[in-house]
């Protein structure tokens, strides 16, 4: 299949299925010398794994990453990054039945239609499973920021009805708090949100934001490689994504060009804005400002309760899915929004290397 590689110059093929044998990475484009160990990504995959508290899936996997290739002593060596993370909880037998339909809100009607074939235990390639190797790579490609002065941070936004104070923002929560809220009163009416969704055996959906700091102007490519549409692109890819804001996103639409430019201003010598309604990017490139991504996530298709569906006959059934499901796939879904954002602004930085003549001669220039 096409479409499992994404970037420029650092670039990523992610590779595996939900109930394979295991999921993975190829990392090509990192430079050499940055210094990287398994413990580096592991906290990232720790952030997405499941069966780690009632607000996820019940499956219990130690996501345990293996650097296979492109790292020695400690550093990488600029050749292709090898990373590895082996299924050890799979029950493919939770899947047998619905080889012969097609459940509500999956992809196995578009899966079956476009390759005739496909592999049904947990959706495959179409399972959030294979955002293992996206978590893998974004660490690597985070580690790389924060060497440059850049900073990536995501959270959830909302679950359902319920909403995270922003006035109220707790860095700290997002790590400690079940849902990934950065407020921890909204948290817990989360939790007791999704157990009434729980009981009613049903499913939630919610929002998450992510934030962009330090990243300098004039990162981006002004027609089909802008900023803003690349990390749209990104965002979307993450399944179950639905909807991808940047900056004030859909209320711009309600407003006056007088309410909704942002003026500039100097400060320090340096033009900055007096808003940021634009979220840190005009035309397709950033302009030194706070970048501001939200994403809209579905509710998980898969609920505990009678739906009508067909099978792959022609016939109208009605269908009870069996398996391990998130009731809200947010929580889980933050930290590859994290990641997918922080892929998207280090290629940009390196790809922005050839921009300028004077750049170019400045770092190949050696003195006589």
């Amino acid at each position: 299949m096409a479409g499992s590689t994404y970037g420029n110059v650092f670039k990523i093929t992610t590779w595996g299925e939900s109930h394979g044998k295991a999921l993975g990475v190829v990392v090509d484009g990192c430079p050499a010398g940055l210094e990287l160990e398994e413990a580096d990504i592991q906290c990232y995959l720790d952030r997405r794994k499941p069966g780690t508290s009632a607000a996820v899936t019940s499956r219990k996997e130690p996501d345990r990453v293996e650097i296979l290739s492109g790292v020695f002593e400690g550093r990488t060596t600029g050749t292709p990054i090898s990373l590895m993370v082996r299924n050890t909880a799979q029950i493919s037998g939770d899947y047998s039945d619905i080889a012969s339909y097609y459940r509500p809100g999956h992809a196995d009607y578009t899966f079956d239609e476009k390759y005739g074939f496909r592999d049904y235990r947990g959706g495959g390639r179409s399972s959030g499973r294979e955002t293992v190797g996206r978590v893998a790579a974004g660490a690597i490609a985070c580690k790389v920021l924060e060497q440059l002065g850049v900073s990536v941070c995501a959270y959830t936004r909302s679950i359902g009805p319920v909403e995270a104070n922003l006035d109220k923002f707790d860095a700290e929560a997002i790590r400690k708090t079940v849902t990934a809220m950065p407020d921890e009163e909204a948290d817990r009416r989360a939790l007791q949100y999704l157990e009434e969704i729980r009981q009613a055996t049903d499913s939630a959906g919610g929002c998450m934001e992510c934030v962009v700091e330090g990243l300098p102007a004039g990162i981006g490519e002004p027609v089909f490689e802008k900023l803003d549409a690349n990390l749209a692109k990104a965002v979307m890819s993450i399944g179950a994504v639905k909807a991808v804001e940047i900056g004030d996103g859909c209320l711009v639409s309600a407003r006056r060009g007088s309410e909704n430019n942002d003026g500039f201003r100097m400060e320090n010598g340096v033009p900055v804005k007096s808003t940021n309604h634009a979220g840190g990017i005009l035309g397709g490139i950033s302009d030194g400002d706070t970048i501001h991504i939200r994403a809209h996530v579905k509710p998980t298709p898969s609920i505990y309760r009678t739906q009508r569906t067909v099978n792959r006959s022609g016939g109208e059934i009605e269908v009870n899915i069996k398996g391990r499901h998130d009731p809200v796939i947010v929580p889980r879904a933050v930290v590859v929004l994290e990641c997918m954002t922080a892929l998207t602004v280090l290629d940009a930085m390196l790809l922005n290397l050839s921009a300028r003549m004077d750049s170019i001669v400045k770092f190949y220039h050696r003195e006589a």
